[in-house]
Formats: structure tokens, sequence, C-alpha cells
């Protein structure tokens, strides 16, 4: 009998891109841009003197493809510790069953809505689905969410199978929200603020129009999303993942019967422990300067939090062990959100909030230290896969890099989009950052690289320098939901255990028709007045 094809592997698919980019560093001339500081609203950064383009040997890759995965590890350490400490910390969280609790009560409570017509008619599970879609675009156009969407995805992933989808859904329901909202960039700092100060723009100028980008990209986006998630509702086997989803099936179908646990001594003395933690930060930081986009304000946010924390953390201590844990979650993400637009925190803020979350879930389970750390290291090790393959990926970028062929690529397309017309340079422009989103993932690096070359070029055809920006902030958003360099699109593709190909095989239509939509919003940027361009 014949066997059919087997899939390849996440790693193998990564490896074999190391290895074309290898001989690309065969093919291509080196070439190097001389780089300058600049200091912005974001601080210092690095950009490219668009006029120092020279060429240069290159260093053509042989045996660097197996050195690669270890520069890979050195290159994104950030990324691939916080999913280590993610996956040790909501293994603690699902040893206390609070998240299975916190998501058939909550399911529970809107299935009541179908009682009545107009909820019936719309569907309560498609009203879900949109507003956890909108929230997490908003964070995405409005504080650059990108990272952090993989702490959701262990989240929203048994949620969706819970309700009847499969894991591609609860990825969308987050990253994709996201991506959706970083494209859409209503007033995210690190990418439209730097490419705006770049091109001698105001800050967030041109909102109006952006604006209605981030409505006509989230109807686009939110409706595709809705249309898969109600086939995959009625025929469960039309899902790519239908076979890789066991494991979440297996997991819903043991956890059907929860029962709960009243609190015990444990349960109290974390409650006391995460209390005094929040009442020192209130009183150390009674008010907070809050940075939503250009919009700044002073707000008592950890001394809200804290009161909070006092009254639902108790009130979920009479109800459950359970709903206190839940709790917990509840408030880490709370606090996750006051870090990012209140005090600019990263990743190493952020993994050392999902630590203490551990700890403190550790504590309230009753475990021993021993045994919190084994829970911790069993929850590592399962992520593990996740960790690895992030860094196997930053190995594509280090051989690019280390051939000197990126500026090369950079200079070639430039050159090639100077002397067509504003619509035509505007489409290059726009084509170009969205396959250079296979290159350098991080859209700030891409606005400090980038943008100095596509301003000289728009000066030199008389091209809006407004449109020059949103073609850069549009073509940064979507493509990057599908390249396989992103450690952001692997982390979340192994936590949801989502085979690369079967997602690529899943969103490239998608993709696309993003891309499409995104370049048919470029057009009135030319040909259309509008404010601020």
């Amino acid at each position: 009998m014949k066997r059919s094809p087997q899939i390849p592997h996440t790693y193998v698919i990564v490896f074999a891109i190391i290895f074309l980019a290898a001989i690309l560093t065969w093919i291509i001339p080196g070439g190097q841009f001389s780089r300058q500081l600049i200091r912005t609203s974001d601080g210092t950064r690095e950009v490219i003197d668009a006029h120092s383009f020279q060429w240069i040997d290159h260093e053509p890759q042989t045996w660097q493809i197996f050195s690669a995965f270890y520069k890979g590890f050195i290159r994104t350490p950030k990324i691939i510790v916080f999913i280590l400490i993610l996956g040790g910390a909501f293994w603690l969280l699902n040893e206390s069953k609070a998240v299975d609790v916190g998501v058939y009560s909550f399911l529970g409570k809107a299935d009541k809505f179908n009682r009545y017509k107009f909820f019936r008619k719309i569907g309560v599970n498609n009203l879900i689905i949109t507003v956890v879609m909108l929230i997490f675009s908003l964070f995405g156009a409005i504080f650059g969410m990108s990272e952090e969407t993989i702490a959701f995805v262990i989240i929203f992933v048994p949620m969706a199978i819970s309700m009847g989808y499969d894991s591609i859904v609860g990825v969308s329901m987050c990253f994709i929200g996201a991506g959706i909202g970083f494209a859409g960039c209503l007033m995210n700092p690190f990418t439209l603020g730097i490419a705006q100060e770049i091109a001698g723009l105001p800050l967030f100028s041109g909102i109006e129009y952006r604006f209605f980008i981030w409505i006509v990209v989230n109807i686009f986006g939110i409706g595709f999303i809705l249309w898969y998630a109600n086939r995959v509702k009625r025929n469960p086997r039309f899902s790519p993942v239908y076979e890789n989803d066991h494991y979440w099936r297996e997991q819903h179908a043991n956890r059907q019967n929860l029962s709960l646990t009243s609190a015990d001594k444990s349960t109290y003395l974390a409650y006391f422990l995460i209390l005094a933690a929040a009442l020192v930060s209130a009183i150390i930081l009674p008010m907070n300067q809050i940075r939503l986009g250009s919009t700044s304000f002073r707000f008592p946010a950890l001394p809200l939090a804290a009161l909070l924390f006092a009254f639902f953390g108790r009130v979920s201590l009479k109800k459950s062990r359970e709903y206190f844990m839940l709790n917990i979650l509840g408030f880490t993400i709370l606090y996750l959100i006051i870090g990012v637009t209140g005090f600019s925190w990263g990743l190493l803020e952020l993994a050392t909030l999902f630590f203490s979350m551990a700890v403190v879930i550790g504590i309230g389970l009753g475990k021993t230290p021993n045994q919190i750390t084994q829970s911790f290291i069993a929850g590592a090790k399962d992520i593990l896969s996740a960790a690895l393959v992030v860094a196997l990926a930053g190995g594509i970028i280090v051989i690019l890099e280390d051939g000197k062929i990126i500026d090369t690529i950079l200079y070639s397309i430039s050159n090639s989009i100077q002397g067509a017309g504003k619509i035509s340079s505007l489409s290059l422009m726009y084509l170009f950052q969205s396959g250079m989103n296979a290159i350098i993932t991080s859209g700030t690096a891409k606005a400090a690289l980038l943008m100095p070359i596509l301003r000289d070029v728009s000066d030199m055809i008389g091209l809006s320098q407004q449109a020059t920006v949103t073609a850069f902030h549009i073509g940064d958003g979507f493509t990057n939901l599908i390249t396989p360099t992103s450690g952001v699109l692997i982390g979340v593709l192994e936590v949801a255990r989502i085979p690369f190909v079967k997602w690529f095989k899943w969103a490239w239509k998608f993709i696309l028709m993003m891309v499409i939509i995104g370049w048919l919003l470029l057009i009135p940027t030319v040909t259309i007045p509008l404010n601020g361009f």
C-alpha cells in the first residue's frame, strides 16, 4: 500500500530555510550601509544612512549552518526564556484546574444569552470571538502587543476547543487579533511612532485615516475567522488540525466533571502574600503615568489594582480554591497591562510577573518548595520544543547577517522602487516591507532600518511621507503572521501544537486577502486629500 507523504516537522522546515539562506550568501554580493544614532521619543535608535551604501566582500556560509542553532539562542534569548517560564507557570495553573473552571463557567453563563432572540440570531459564540479579537486588536494597535500573545494561547486554545472549534480559532482570537491591530497601527509608539519621527512627521498624525484602516482590516479579518470557525463548528473534520487537536480534545474530555475545592490555609497564605505585595507597590507608586499611544495621563492604577484584588480575591476565596487561582490569573493580566502601558515593561518584567504567578499558585495549592520546583520543571520541559524552534528560526537571520547580504538586499530593492509613478512606488514599498518581514521580524528594528531609505525615496519621487509611513506599518503587520522566521509565530504554534505546514496551508489565503486589502487602503493616501497626508 502506498504511504502518504509525511508532513515535515517544523524543525526540518526551518533548517531547510537556514540551508537556503546559506546558499544565498554565495550568490548575492556583500554590501553595507553606515549606521548613525538618532534620538526619538522612545530613546536612542540606530538607523541606516541611506546614501552610504558600499560594496564589500561577502562571506559565504558553509559549516555555519550548524552553528546557526547556537547563535539563534544568543540572538533571541528573551523570547526563549519567556516561553520556558510561561510553560512552568501555566503547568502549575493547569494543575489547579482554574482555567478549566473559568472556561466552563464563562461558557455556561454565555449560553444563557441564547434565550434572547437577538443573541440567538447573531450567535453568542460569534460575539465572544468578535469581542476577544477586537480587544487584542486594540492592544496591537495601541501598544504593539506581539510576544505577549504567547501567554494567552494557553488560555484561548482550550476555550476554543470547549466551544466546539479548533486550535486555529483559539490562536486567531489572540494572535491574529493582535496582528490585525498591529497592521492598523493606531498609536503604536514602537513602529508608527519611530517611523514618523524618522520621516519628520508629527507624532501619530494622520490618525483619522488610520482609524478607518483599523476598522476595515478588523471587519475583513474577524469576518474571515468567524466564517472559518462556523465551518469547523458544522464539520470538525474540515479543520486542517483536526488530528493534531486530539491532545486538546482529550484534555477537554478529562475535565468535563470538575469538582470545586474549598480554600484552605495555603490558599489564604497566597492571598495575603499577593495583597501585601500589591499594597506595598501602591504605597511606593501611588500615581502612575499611563501612556496609550500619544495620550498620557496620571492615574492611580496600582492603588486601584490593589483594592480590586483585596475585594475580588476575598470573594473568590469564599467560592473555591479554583476561582481564587483564576482570580490570580486575571490580576496577572491586569498587572501586565499596567506594566506595559505605565512602566514600559518588556519581556524581562513579564517573565518575572509570570514566574511570581507560578510561585504563589504553588503556595496556594499547598505544595512544598520541592513540589513547586518539580511542577515548574515539568511545565518548562513540556514546552521546551517551542523554545528550541524559536532559537532555530533565529539562526536564519544569523546566516544572512554573517553573510553580509542583508544590506545588499535593502539597497537593491530601494533602487528598484525609484523611477516608478507614485502609486507604483507606494505599491513597491508595500511589497518591499511585506517581504522584509521574512528577514527582519522586529517592527521597531524595521522602522529604524528601512524608514531612512523609504523616506529618501519618497522625497525623490514627490511622494507624501505620511503615505510612506502608512505603507510601512500596514506592510509590517500581515506577513509576520505566516513567516517561519518570526520567533513569536513559531512560539505560538508550538504552544498550540499546530505544525507550521498546516498553519501555512490554512493561513496563506487569509494573509493574501489581508495583503490585498491593505494595498487597496494605500491608494487613497495618494489619490485623495486626507487630513495629515
